[in-house]
C-alpha cells in the first residue's frame, strides 16, 4: 500500500517539476521568438526607414510615420547615442478584421518596424513575429495576423534585407 502511495506521489511531483520547467524555458525563450530582427542591406538608419516605407506603399499598406526616437528623447531631455526610428504600417482592411472580433488588441496597433544603430555599427530592423503572435492569440487574430499581415511582411521586408 505504501508503494502505491509513494509511486503515485512521485507521478505528481514528476508533473508538477515537469511543468515549472516548461514555463520556465518559455519564460526565457519567448522575448526572443516573439521579436524578430534582421540585418538592413544598407548603412544608415535614414536609408533603411526611407527605402523600407517605399516597400511598405508599394506592397498597398500605409506607413503614416516614421518617428525619430532620438529627436523625441531629446525633447524630454534624454541623449541616446545610437540612431533609433519606428517605421508604421497599417493596412485598413487587415485592422477592421482584427478590430471587429477582438478590438482589445488595438493596443497594438498601428503596427512598427523598429530601425536602429546595432552596437556594431550596423542597422537592424525588428518587429513582432505575426506568425507566433497570432498562434498564440487564436481564432481571428491567427488567422489575419498570423496569415496575411506575416506574409506581406515578409514581402516588404524583402526590400531592405
Amino acid at each position: 500500500m505504501w508503494s502505491v502511495k509513494r509511486n503515485g506521489l512521485s507521478f505528481i511531483l514528476g508533473i508538477i517539476i515537469g511543468g515549472v520547467i516548461i514555463a520556465g524555458a518559455m519564460f526565457i525563450m519567448m522575448p526572443k521568438l516573439m521579436i524578430v530582427t534582421h540585418e538592413s542591406k544598407f548603412d544608415s538608419v535614414e536609408e533603411t526607414c526611407a527605402v523600407l516605407q517605399k516597400s511598405i506603399e508599394a506592397n498597398g499598406w500605409v506607413s503614416p510615420a516614421i518617428r525619430d526616437m532620438n529627436q523625441a528623447t531629446e525633447k524630454n531631455g534624454v541623449h541616446m547615442d545610437k540612431q533609433v526610428r519606428l517605421v508604421e504600417l497599417c493596412k485598413a482592411q487587415y485592422a477592421k478584421d482584427v478590430l471587429d472580433t477582438n478590438p482589445e488588441v488595438s493596443t497594438l496597433m498601428p503596427c512598427a518596424w523598429g530601425v536602429y544603430e546595432g552596437d556594431d555599427g550596423k542597422v537592424y530592423i525588428s518587429g513582432m513575429n505575426m506568425g507566433l503572435m497570432g498562434k498564440m492569440f487564436g481564432g481571428n487574430i491567427a488567422k489575419v495576423m498570423g496569415g496575411a499581415v506575416a506574409k506581406d511582411e515578409k514581402n516588404m521586408l524583402e526590400a531592405v534585407l
